[in-house]
C-alpha cells in the first residue's frame, strides 16, 4: 500500500529471495534463500549500500550476503565457517537458557536458588509495569467487546472474529505478486467451525460475509473442526494495490476498531470481537479451498467439494527406499507366526530359526556370486560400513594409520573417517569429477606404507554414477592394501561379482532391493582380520554379538533371491528413465543432468531446472501424489545442499534445483 503514495519504487526481495539471517535472543540463525530474485528485484539491504557507494561511503558495508553475514557475528565469538558446520544455526550459553537455572542458584545475587524475586519463588511481576503506575502481577480484565462484557451485542453478531493467523501460501500482501503462491490461495479465506457452518447453511468454498457493527467483508468459506466452535479465523494481508481483486477488495481492518487498543501496550485488538457470517452470493461455481497448508491434518469436512484424494501414488524415490515386495511381505509373515525361536538354541523351534538364517545368507552369497561363510548380517548398511572401516581401523591401530576414501561416500563412511581422524588416523578424501567418477591415477598417488584402507563407493546415491570398482581394486592389490565398497545403492540394480571385482570388504543393505529395513549385511573376503564393534556372543562368526534379527534376515534373504531372479527388469526400468529425462528436457531445454551417462545405475536420474527450487518441486508434486527427493540435505536449518553434487562441482545453486 505505501508504493502508492511513494515517487520512487525500488524492487526490494521478499526474504525468501535472499539467503539472510535471523537473532532470537542468543540464537542465530542463516535464513537460506529458496526461490531466485523476481524480475529486477534485489535484495534491499544492497540497495541502500549501493546508494551508500555513490555517495561515497560504499567502504562501509559490506558487498555481498556472506560480508554481510560475517559482518552481523562480529564479536559474537562465531565464524561464519562455525555456522555452517553447526547446520545454519549456533546459540551463545546464556544462564537464562539454561535447564532449571533457578535449582543452581543462577538466577539471584546471592547464589541462593530460586528466582530473583522477594519470596524467591516463580512471581510474573513486571517491573516495568510497575515503574509506568501500574500493577505489576498481571491481572485479567473481560475484552471490551466480547459476549460476556457486551451480552446485547452477541445476540446479534454471536461469533468471536480473530485475524492476524497466516497461512503457507499467503504471507503478506508483499506476495500477493507470486503467480505460484496466488495459484494455491486465489482469494482471502475465513475458517469457520463445522458446526457454525452447518447452522449457517455454509459449505467450504461458499462466499460468505463476514459482518462486525463496524463493516461487512465477503470472503471464501473454509469449513472444518480445527477451529473452535463460536470462532472464526479471517485472512490478514488483503486491501492493498497488489495481487487481485479479490484480495484488494478485501481489507479485514474494516471489521475491526482503531478505537479499541491494550491500554498499555497500545496494540490493536485483532481478537476476542464479536461478529457473524453469513453465506453471501451463490457463486457459479464452488471453489476448492484447503488450510493452506502442505500436511494434511487439517483437512476438510464432508461437504459439496471432496477433499483431493490421490486412488494411486506415484514411488519416484527408490534411491532412499523401496517398499516391501509382496513376496517378502508374505514370507516375513508367515514367520511371524511360527518363527519365534532363538537360532542359538538347540531344541526345534531355535534350530528352525538357525535354517532360516543360514538359508538367508546363503540367498545373499549367491546374490554376490560369493560362499555363505562370507557374509556378515548387520542392522544395515550404515552399520555394515562402519563395521567394515572402524573394523580394519583397530585391526591395525598400532602399524598402518591411513585410510583413503572419496568426497562422496555416504555419510555413514565420511563421518566414520572424520571420527577415526579425531582419534589420530590419517585420511585423504579424494575428489572425483564433473560426473561423479575417481581417477584411477588419484587413487594410486594418495598411497602410502601406512594406508591399511582404500573405501570408494561403487554407484553414488544422488546421482547412480558408478565407479570402476575392479580397475581401483587392481590398484590397491598392487599396494597390499584393502579395499571396501559401499555397494547399498548397487546391489540388486547391476550385477555384482565380489570375485570379479576383487573387493575385501562389501556391504549392502535390505531397504534399497524390496526388503525390510533395520537389516543389511557385510561381505569379508577370507582371510581379512577385522575387530567387531560389538563384543559378546559369538554370532555372526564372532563378528556381530548379539541375538540375530531374524526376522529381518528372513526379509533380506528373500529379497536377494528375488534380486537374482528380476536382475534382467532393469532393462525395461533404463528405458523408463531415459523417456523420463527427454520429457524434462522437452519441458526445459535447459535442464542438466548430472551424473556420468556412459556408467550409471539403470534406475536414477539426477537433473538441474535451472531456477526453481528443488524442495519446492517435492512438495507441489507431493500434493499431485508424486514422490521424489531433491539436491538439498533437507535438514532443518541446514544452508548447504548435497555434498556429493557440491563434490562434482556444482554451484549450491545449480545443486539446490536438482531432483533425483
Amino acid at each position: 500500500a505505501d508504493a502508492a503514495y511513494a515517487d520512487i519504487v525500488l524492487p526490494a526481495t521478499t526474504m525468501y529471495e535472499i539467503e539472510s539471517y535471523m537473532t532470537y535472543g542468543p540464537i542465530f540463525r542463516i535464513r537460506e534463500k529458496v526461490i531466485e530474485p523476481v524480475g529486477e528485484a534485489r535484495n534491499d539491504f544492497f540497495i541502500l549500500s549501493e546508494l551508500a557507494r555513490r555517495l561515497g561511503y560504499g567502504h562501509l558495508y559490506p558487498k555481498n550476503e556472506e560480508e554481510l553475514l560475517r559482518h552481523v557475528l562480529k564479536g559474537s565469538g562465531f565464524a561464519l565457517e562455525d555456522v555452517q558446520h553447526a547446520k545454519g544455526t549456533v546459540q551463545t550459553p546464556t544462564v537464562m537458557m539454561q535447564y532449571k537455572k533457578w535449582e543452581k542458584g543462577l538466577l539471584r545475587t546471592d547464589g541462593k536458588p530460586g528466582f530473583d524475586t522477594p519470596t524467591g519463588k516463580f512471581e510474573i511481576a513486571s517491573t516495568i509495569l510497575e515503574e509506568h503506575g501500574y500493577d505489576p502481577l498481571p491481572i485479567y480484565t473481560e475484552p471490551g467487546e466480547g459476549p460476556h462484557s457486551q451480552p446485547d451485542l452477541a445476540e446479534e453478531f454471536p461469533l468471536v472474529f480473530n485475524s492476524g493467523s497466516r497461512v503457507t501460501t499467503d504471507f503478506r500482501s508483499q506476495h500477493h505478486g507470486i503467480s505460484g503462491l496466488l495459484k494455491e490461495r486465489p482469494e482471502p479465506t475465513v475458517t469457520i467451525n463445522t458446526l457454525d457452518a452447518e447452522a449457517r447453511n455454509i459449505k467450504s468454498g461458499d462466499l460468505v460475509n463476514i459482518m462486525t457493527k463496524r463493516g461487512t467483508v465477503t470472503m471464501c468459506a473454509l469449513v472444518t473442526d480445527d477451529i473452535v466452535q463460536g470462532a472464526i479465523d479471517a485472512n490478514m494481508g488483503g486491501g492493498g494495490p497488489v495481487g487481485p481483486e479479490k484480495w484488494q477488495n478485501c481489507n479485514v481492518n474494516e471489521l475491526t476498531d482503531l478505537q479499541r487498543y491494550d491500554p498499555i501496550s497500545g496494540f490493536p485488538v485483532y481478537k476476542t470481537l464479536l461478529c457473524d457470517v453469513a453465506k453471501a452470493t451463490e457463486r457459479e461455481k464452488i471453489v476448492e479451498v484447503d488450510s493452506g497448508e502442505y500436511c494434511d491434518t487439517a483437512g476438510m469436512v464432508e461437504s459439496s467439494v471432496k477433499p483431493r484424494h490421490i486412488e494411486k501414488r506415484i514411488y519416484l524415490d527408490h534411491n532412499a527406499t523401496t517398499p516391501l515386495d509382496p513376496e517378502v511381505k508374505k514370507i516375513m509373515l508367515q514367520f511371524i507366526e511360527n518363527g519365534h525361536g532363538n537360532p542359538s538354541s538347540i531344541y526345534t523351534e531355535g534350530k528352525d530359526a538357525r535354517f532360516a538364517v543360514e538359508a538367508a545368507r546363503r540367498s545373499v552369497a549367491q546374490l554376490l556370486n560369493c560362499t555363505a561363510r562370507r557374509i556378515i548380517f548387520t542392522g544395515g548398511g550404515s552399520e555394515a560400513n562402519n563395521l567394515a572401516v572402524k573394523g580394519v581401523a583397530f585391526a591395525n591401530w598400532n602399524s598402518k594409520n591411513h585410510i583413503i576414501t572419496t568426497t562422496i561416500e555416504h555419510p555413514s563412511v565420511i563421518n566414520t573417517c572424520e571420527w577415526l581422524e579425531r582419534h589420530g588416523f590419517m585420511v585423504t578424501y579424494l575428489k572425483i569429477d564433473k560426473t561423479g567418477k575417481l581417477n584411477p591415477e588419484d587413487l594410486k598417488s594418495a598411497i602410502t606404507e601406512k594406508t591399511c584402507l582404500i573405501s570408494v563407493m561403487m554407484a553414488n546415491n544422488e546421482t547412480g554414477s558408478i565407479n570402476p570398482i575392479a580397475a581401483l581394486v587392481r590398484i590397491a592389490k598392487e599396494r597390499n592394501v584393502l579395499f571396501h565398497s559401499d555397494c547399498v545403492q548397487a546391489v540388486g540394480k547391476i550385477p555384482i561379482d565380489v570375485e570379479a571385482l576383487g573387493v575385501d570388504l562389501l556391504t549392502m543393505s535390505g531397504h534399497k532391493l524390496y526388503g525390510p529395513k533395520g537389516v543389511g549385511a557385510l561381505y569379508i573376503s577370507k582371510g581379512i582380520v577385522l575387530e567387531p564393534l560389538v563384543n559378546g556372543g559369538k554370532q555372526e562368526s564372532g563378528m556381530r554379538a548379539g541375538t540375530e534379527n531374524v526376522l529381518g534376515i528372513v526379509g533380506l534373504g528373500k529379497a536377494a533371491e528375488l534380486a537374482v531372479r528380476r536382475i534382467h527388469e532393469m532393462d525395461r526400468i533404463k528405458r523408463m528413465r531415459d523417456r523420463l529425462e527427454a520429457g524434462i528436457r522437452e519441458l526445459m531445454a535447459e535442464a542438466k543432468m548430472n551424473g556420468n551417462p556412459e556408467a550409471l545405475l539403470p534406475n536414477t536420474l539426477n537433473m538441474t531446472l535451472p531456477g526453481i527450487r528443488g524442495e519446492s518441486v517435492v512438495l507441489a508434486l507431493d500434493q499431485k501424489g508424486i514422490s521424489l527427493s531433491s539436491g538439498s540435505a533437507c535438514r532443518a536449518g541446514s544452508p548447504k545442499p548435497s555434498h556429493a553434487l557440491l563434490a562434482m562441482g556444482l554451484t549450491e545453486e545449480e545443486a539446490h534445483c536438482a531432483l533425483r
